[in-house]
C-alpha cells in the first residue's frame, strides 16, 4: 500500500508543471476573461461592472462587428475547404510507392512546420506585392499585373492561401488513413469494373471520412481564430477586406485598450466556434463511417 501511494505521488509530481501552467496560463485567464467581460476594464484602472452592456453594444451598435464576422465566415468557407482537398489530393499522391517518397514526404510537411509565423506572412506579402514575384511571373506571359492586396476583389483570396499552404498535418493525417485502407477493397472493387474515380467516393472517401471529421473541425476552430496573416499582410484592408475577428479582437484590446469589450467579443467567438463545431457533430452520423458502418 505505502509503495503504490508513493508511485502516486511520483506521478503527480510528473504531472504538476502541466497542472501548474494550465491553472495559471489557461484556466485563471478563461475565469478572468468571462468576468471582464461584463466589466468595462481598459488595462489601466479597477473594471467597473456594467453588466451585458459590452454584449448589447456589440449587438446593436458596432457595425464593425457584423463586419468582421462576414469576412471571417468568407474566410473560413474560403480556407478551410480548399486546405483540407488540397491535403487529400497531394496525400494521395504520397500514398505511392515510389523511390524517394519519404523525401517527397518531408518537403510537402516543411511549410507547417514553418507554420503562420510573421516571417511567413511577411514573405507572402512580397511573392504578392505589386512588383511582388508572383506578378512578374504572370506578367511573362503578357498577363497584366494585379493587386492582390490592394483590391477588396483579391486581398481575402490572397491572405486565405497562406492557410491553405500550410496543408502538412491534414496530409499526414490523410497519409495515415490511406495506409489503413485494405488494398482487397481495391482489388474487389476493380474485378468488379469499377473506375478510379467511383472507386475514390464509394471507398476512399467513406474510409477517411472519420478523419475527414477531424481535419474539418481542427481546420475551422483555426480558421475562426486566424489573425496573423491579416493583421501581418493587409492590417485589415483595403475597405475592411480582410478584417478578420481576430484582427478585431486585438485592436479593441490592444489598440483601444478595451479589454472588457475584447473579452465580451471573444466569448461570442467562442459560442459561435461552440455552435459550428456541434453542428458539424451532429451532421456527421450522415457521412461519417466507423468500421464495420460501412
Amino acid at each position: 500500500m505505502h509503495i503504490r501511494k508513493r508511485y502516486n505521488y511520483t506521478g503527480y509530481l510528473y504531472i504538476l508543471p502541466w497542472i501548474i501552467g494550465f491553472l495559471v496560463l489557461q484556466l485563471v485567464p478563461l475565469i478572468n476573461s468571462f468576468w471582464y467581460s461584463f466589466t468595462n476594464f481598459q488595462l489601466l484602472g479597477d473594471p467597473k461592472f456594467l453588466g451585458l452592456e459590452n454584449y448589447k453594444k456589440i449587438f446593436t451598435a458596432d457595425p464593425t462587428f457584423l463586419q468582421s464576422l462576414k469576412v471571417t465566415s468568407y474566410y473560413v468557407l474560403i480556407a478551410v475547404p480548399l486546405k483540407i482537398s488540397f491535403a487529400l489530393v497531394i496525400a494521395i499522391i504520397l500514398n505511392q510507392n515510389i523511390k524517394g517518397i519519404n523525401l517527397f514526404r518531408t518537403l510537402y510537411y516543411i511549410p507547417s512546420i514553418l507554420g503562420g509565423s510573421v516571417a511567413i506572412s511577411v514573405l507572402w506579402k512580397y511573392l504578392f506585392m505589386n512588383q511582388g514575384v508572383v506578378n512578374n511571373l504572370i506578367g511573362i506571359f503578357g498577363i497584366k499585373a494585379v493587386d492582390w492586396l490592394g483590391d477588396p476583389r483579391y486581398a481575402l483570396g490572397t491572405i486565405s492561401l497562406v492557410t491553405v499552404w500550410q496543408f502538412g498535418s491534414s496530409m499526414l493525417l490523410f497519409l495515415a488513413g490511406l495506409k489503413q485502407i485494405p488494398v482487397s477493397q481495391y482489388e474487389a472493387a476493380r474485378i468488379d469494373g469499377a473506375g478510379r474515380m467511383r472507386i475514390f467516393w464509394q471507398i476512399t472517401i467513406p474510409e477517411l471520412s472519420p478523419i475527414i471529421l477531424f481535419n474539418l473541425i481542427m481546420q475551422m476552430i483555426n480558421a475562426f481564430q486566424d489573425f496573423t496573416s491579416a493583421f501581418v499582410i493587409t492590417q485589415g484592408g483595403p475597405l475592411k477586406s480582410t478584417y478578420l475577428y481576430g484582427l478585431m479582437l486585438y485592436d479593441q484590446g490592444f489598440k483601444f485598450f478595451k479589454m472588457g469589450y475584447s473579452s465580451a467579443l471573444s466569448w461570442i467567438l467562442f459560442a459561435i466556434i461552440l455552435f459550428f463545431t456541434s453542428l458539424t457533430f451532429r451532421s456527421s452520423e450522415s457521412w461519417v463511417h466507423y468500421g464495420d458502418s460501412l
